[in-house]
């Protein structure tokens, strides 16, 4: 080894750490906002369903929901819709701000004479 790269080996793998760190962040926070919204979608599917049965829908997507989750169920003649928002945190609070939503559609069962909501 000569004198000239002695070293260089530090110089690279300082030079290739962060853009190592910044791929896996950004990985992390891919997943976790692909699980978050499969949770969110599965918690619509559910609450619209419960809701179109005469169950109450909105407990039915809470319980299924990601935490901090919000859901909303709309009733429009005899469909229900419900949508549920949920705040993506990769890294807890560190990073936030992502916000991802599902929404899903059900048409009321006959005889069910006034949705719970």
């Amino acid at each position: 080894m000569s004198g000239r790269d002695r070293g260089s080996a530090t110089a690279e793998l300082a030079v290739g750490l962060p853009a190592l760190t910044l791929f896996l962040v950004v990985g992390l926070s891919a997943v976790s906002a692909v699980t978050t919204q499969l949770r969110c979608l599965s918690a619509a599917r559910d609450g619209a369903l419960a809701a179109a049965r005469g169950e109450a829908g909105a407990t039915a997507a809470r319980r299924a929901a990601p935490p901090g989750a919000t859901v909303t169920l709309t009733f429009d003649g005899d469909t229900v819709r419900a949508r549920v928002q949920a705040p993506v945190a990769p890294l807890g609070r560190l990073l936030s701000g992502l916000t991802v939503t599902a929404e899903s559609v059900a048409t009321v069962e006959p005889g069910v004479p006034e949705p719970v909501r």
